[in-house]
């Protein structure tokens, strides 16, 4: 069993993308920033549904896939499942739809009770008020022994970072400069010396680096 978080980030760090709004709640520049993940097959069949095989199939696409292999149980913030988008929202179930893509127990770190959702594919979300190290107690009691994946925002990242509770870390980082936004780096410091790090440059030009403790 391993912690992993995968991101896409930009050359300057940037993970949540700068001014959100109704129209483009992830940020301006969510799309340019994710372009080379969301053109895989693999995003493409598992979280749009397409089973037409199209979509890229090199190393994006290894990386996509390894993203969703062996993780038992998922740790997000409330920002990711849309919370403050739509904080007085009753029905609000996240931004996937029926059937989202984790097919595994979701914890969501907020301090706005709310109750378990059950979705129809083996999807649940279940939202906390507790600190980083209990919220992954409470991943591993149901992850079967696979891996626990921190999936964001940024924020959550760093806090487990910071924490020390982080296994592995691969970020995929995008040939483009945003200038401002949510950076990952901040207040987050010799990572290096913790972790075995390796690179491999994509064909799309992204470069996929992994922190491996």
């Amino acid at each position: 069993m391993a912690v992993r978080v995968d991101l896409n980030i930009s050359l300057d760090g940037v993970a949540s993308p700068a001014d959100p709004s109704p129209e483009q709640p992830m940020g301006a520049d969510w799309e340019a920033l994710t372009a080379a993940y969301a053109a895989t097959r693999t995003f493409r069949e598992r979280v749009l549904g397409d089973t037409s095989g199209a979509g890229t199939t090199g190393i994006d696409d290894a990386y996509a896939a390894a993203y969703f292999e062996g993780v038992g149980a998922e740790i997000m913030g409330a920002a990711m499942f849309g919370l403050h988008t739509f904080p007085d929202d009753p029905s609000w179930t996240g931004w996937w739809g029926d059937e989202p893509p984790f097919r595994v127990p979701v914890f969501v770190l907020t301090h706005v009770p709310r109750p378990t959702l059950t979705m129809a594919n083996g999807t649940s979300f279940e939202f906390l008020s507790v600190t980083p190290a209990e919220a992954l107690e409470r991943a591993e009691a149901v992850a079967g022994g696979r891996d626990v994946r921190v999936g964001g925002g940024t924020g959550v990242v760093r806090d487990f970072l910071r924490a020390g509770l982080v296994d592995r870390l691969h970020v995929s980082i995008a040939p483009i400069v945003l200038g401002k936004g949510g950076r990952l780096w901040d207040d987050v410091r010799m990572l290096a010396g913790d972790f075995t790090v390796t690179s491999e440059t994509a064909e799309s030009g992204t470069i996929h680096v992994t922190f491996q403790r």
